[in-house]
């Protein structure tokens, strides 16, 4: 049985959540084989050599609407007996049998967060795979509430596969490796640190208007690229007079990120919504106190390992503050309940959840497919 995996998105240079995700997902499912399951990754670019062990695989290139034209056209030539879009829509032409994530629907709930045309997009892509999917996969239970209730999706489609996160990040880091990344990006003393896409959803403005309160003399750090109306962010450091306190690094490597994070007071995540939260793991699995949102999916993924705040209450978010950074028993019972909260997630396991659909799609459950599968219990 051959299974084709759009892994377009799993080659960025600079990867952001969705694409982390096709990339960690691809290579787990690769490392749990199967003999009788043969993954075929579609490329719109050359993977690097060796990247993939394992796999067939088919660079296809094409200058626009790769999806639509250029995998439309290879799935009418040579289907796979199942084709798994992990982080993008399903093309026009596809296999009898489709598999799809479904990461989340807060475009719908913050229109006001997204450019109107990307806000259609994404909707419109995202109702396309709710209804021509055999199957959807989401990130959390939060998400597959959404496409029931949003797209209406019987709960049944859909299956909840908890990503998984960095176990590199779990590795001490040395105090002069946090120290040299310190002074590449101009940090002086303690800091709170924030890592993503800086655009309206992550509710940056209001971590500024925060943090621009905070009684105890510390830095905030905003990693990330800059997305839509980032500089609205700038601006808005600048009119509060924080330039010195405030700072914007950009994208960064990801040893610098380990490092930062390893470093840090506490890792702040304002979020309006999110799908999953990939940075909330990443935190915890650098030993990095969380202070996150309490809405969507992250009290879900954060668990006992963070402190849950209302994103709409500056001052709620000034005081947790001000209380992390002067409280290193506090910093330290977070980190430890971060770890305990690690144990959930593995991208081993969210691949065996992946491998458990494909089999049910196929008729495989008593087939070699399961057989390759952990049993529940075991370590992953």
């Amino acid at each position: 049985m051959i299974v084709g995996v759009d892994a377009s998105r799993a080659t960025s240079t600079h990867p952001t959540g969705t694409e982390t995700y096709s990339r960690r997902l691809i290579e787990a499912l690769l490392g749990l084989g199967s003999p009788s399951c043969r993954f075929r990754l579609y490329f719109r670019t050359p993977p690097l050599p060796g990247a993939f062990p394992g796999a067939q695989e088919r660079v296809i290139p094409f200058p626009r609407l790769w999806t639509h034209l250029r995998l439309s056209w290879e799935m009418a030539r040579h289907p796979p007996d199942l084709l798994f879009v992990p982080a993008h829509v399903l093309p026009l032409v596809r296999p009898a049998l489709t598999l799809a994530t479904v990461h989340d629907l807060g475009y719908l709930a913050f229109r006001h967060a997204h450019p109107i045309l990307q806000g259609w997009y994404l909707d419109l892509s995202t109702r396309w795979n709710a209804r021509v999917a055999t199957h959807l996969l989401a990130d959390s239970e939060a998400t597959r509430t959404d496409l029931a209730e949003r797209y209406h999706v019987p709960r049944e489609r859909v299956t909840v596969a908890y990503p998984g996160y960095d176990g590199g990040l779990t590795a001490p880091v040395q105090p002069a490796a946090t120290a040299a990344a310190k002074a590449r990006y101009g940090i002086v003393g303690d800091y709170f640190l924030y890592v993503g896409t800086l655009h309206p959803r992550k509710n940056l403005r209001r971590a500024i208007a925060a943090f621009a309160a905070v009684r105890t003399p510390v830095t905030l750090v905003l990693v990330g690229r800059h997305g839509w109306r980032a500089a609205e962010l700038e601006d808005q450091v600048r009119r509060l007079g924080l330039e010195s306190r405030v700072l914007f690094p950009g994208y960064i490597a990801e040893e610098d990120k380990a490092a930062l994070l390893a470093g840090a007071l506490a890792f702040v995540f304002p979020s309006l919504y999110e799908g999953f939260g990939l940075p909330v793991l990443e935190a915890q699995a650098s030993g990095c106190p969380v202070l996150c949102s309490a809405t969507s999916s992250l009290p879900e993924v954060a668990g006992q390992g963070a402190i849950l705040l209302d994103p709409g209450d500056t001052d709620g978010w000034t005081e947790a503050m001000d209380r992390v950074a002067n409280d290193p028993a506090l910093r330290s019972a977070l980190v430890e309940r971060g770890r305990v909260n690690l144990e959930r997630f593995s991208w081993q396991r969210c691949a065996s959840t992946v491998l458990q659909v494909i089999g049910s799609l196929v008729g495989c459950s008593d087939g070699d497919i399961m057989a390759s599968i952990p049993r529940p219990g075991a370590r992953t």
